[in-house]
């Protein structure tokens, strides 16, 4: 019986399986730590590790075994950063090595299809980071707290009114018709004035408005690794659903990758727009992948895929689903590793095979620092649901040949979130919408040529 079939039987708890793993979800599995349990937790909190049934060990546990006090230690570790006045399961994620290079090798495709597997069962994988990631992170995160602490009007100066980049103030940002507390600065991709696409008015096409040197520097030098690393998530996957080599990374091609820089104020410091607790409500984020940096705080909650739970985001927004019902899982801050979720354009790839995976923030007790690369189709593509491969994947031949424009979806959740920003009032009174039916814009490295600007 598939994963997918046996989703509402299935604990998410997985098992560490990188060398730096201390403590095997074995070890932990006999400890009740329900709530009632003695052990040093806020009051009013409901604290679980989420585990998983037997399997077998891809790789060796931990040659000793871990003492009734490191389970206790350990399980404080992964439940004392969860946010005042949620309720949740608390995850514990496997770890993940990416091999420095996708070959294609017997490896890759086991990595490959053990990723597959943790998606399905718990919607999110942790990745170990290299060495080099982990003071690209450090140097970025730096950054980000750096263009945070800048005055109010310096930051609000940083908006460009033809991209969705730059600062997003607290409270900006609507999900669900909520505000959410998140304070953002987003990267998207840096066109000047002169570029092809710019001038001939593509919407959401534009400068980044970086405030300076310093935060766009080390902002690129990680942003752009974490390219890399989209790109071999991508390939694996591939191996793991056992489809031809290009079938995800053909869509990445001159992809419209982008970067959210987040700050969450602490629950008793907002400014009072949104809803108690709330850093951003439960959604769907619209692209292939999510990789992530948080810091030491916590707050991230995500739902795992559900059977009796259906969205499809590309047709009927999502945002909000089930945020105030039970079956959250929480997602403590572990050092020295970036997490993925998946998107809805994966969802929409793979016939629901693998499925966007709902998340949402809470609030904590301190300020916390997180980025989200988002690794993404062309902003001119247009998706077509796989025929072949893991699962026997099928979709309705009339959906299949009509696909998904991901430019149309990406313009469409921007302007959905930010209804009152100036990039969507200009972008509405200059009838850009429009142009996302044109040929040139559904054509992958298709540009507009000069003649034609005042025609797109």
């Amino acid at each position: 019986m598939s994963c997918l079939a046996t989703r509402s039987l299935l604990p998410l708890g997985r098992r560490l399986i990188n060398s730096r793993a201390r403590l095997s979800t074995a070890a932990l599995g006999s400890l009740d730590i329900g709530s009632g349990n003695g052990l040093s937790m806020p009051p009013g909190f409901r604290l679980d590790v989420a585990r998983q049934p037997n399997k077998q060990q891809r790789i060796q546990p931990p040659s000793k075994i871990a003492s009734v006090a490191d389970k206790i230690h350990a399980h404080n570790d992964l439940g004392k950063t969860l946010p005042p006045g949620f309720t949740a399961q608390v995850a514990h994620l496997d770890t993940f090595e990416l091999p420095e290079k996708v070959t294609g090798s017997a490896s890759d495709r086991a990595l490959g299809r053990s990723i597959i597997d943790t998606w399905r069962c718990e919607g999110i994988i942790q990745i170990a980071q290299s060495d080099l990631q982990k003071q690209l992170w450090n140097n970025a995160k730096a950054a980000s707290k750096r263009f945070f602490r800048k005055p109010a009007a310096e930051k609000a100066a940083c908006v460009d009114s033809q991209s969705y980049a730059g600062y997003i103030a607290s409270g900006e940002e609507v999900t669900d018709g909520i505000a959410d507390y998140s304070e953002i600065f987003t990267i998207t991709k840096d066109l000047d004035l002169e570029e092809p696409r710019v001038r001939a008015k593509w919407p959401c096409h534009g400068p980044c408005p970086w405030p300076d040197v310093e935060m766009k520097e080390p902002m690129m030098r990680y942003i752009d690794n974490l390219g890399l690393e989209g790109e071999k998530i991508l390939q694996l996957a591939e191996f793991g659903l056992g489809v031809a080599p290009g079938t995800l990374t053909q869509y990445t091609r001159d992809g419209w990758h982008h970067t959210r820089v987040l700050r969450f104020p602490p629950r008793d410091a907002t400014n009072g727009k949104g809803k108690e607790g709330r850093g951003i409500g439960s959604h769907t984020d619209y692209g292939l992948l999510v990789i992530a940096a948080q810091d030491d705080v916590g707050g991230l909650f995500i739902r795992r895929p559900r059977d009796d739970e259906k969205f499809a985001n590309w047709q009927k927004s999502a945002a909000g689903h089930k945020e105030d019902a039970d079956g959250w899982f929480y997602i403590p801050p572990v050092e020295g590793v970036h997490t993925v979720i998946l998107g809805d354009m994966m969802q929409y790839l793979t016939n629901n095979y693998l499925t966007a995976t709902p998340h949402k923030v809470g609030l904590n007790t301190r300020e916390r620092f997180v980025m989200a690369y988002f690794h993404e189709p062309s902003f001119q593509a247009v998706i077509k649901p796989i025929n072949d491969g893991c699962g026997g994947m099928r979709t309705d031949p009339e959906q299949a040949a009509e696909g998904v424009h991901y430019g149309t979806h990406f313009t469409n959740m921007f302007m959905r979130n930010y209804p009152d920003r100036i990039t969507t009032k200009r972008l509405l009174a200059e009838n850009r919408y429009a142009k996302l039916s044109k040929p040139v814009l559904r054509t992958i490295d298709a540009l507009p040529t000069p003649e034609l600007d005042s025609r797109l």
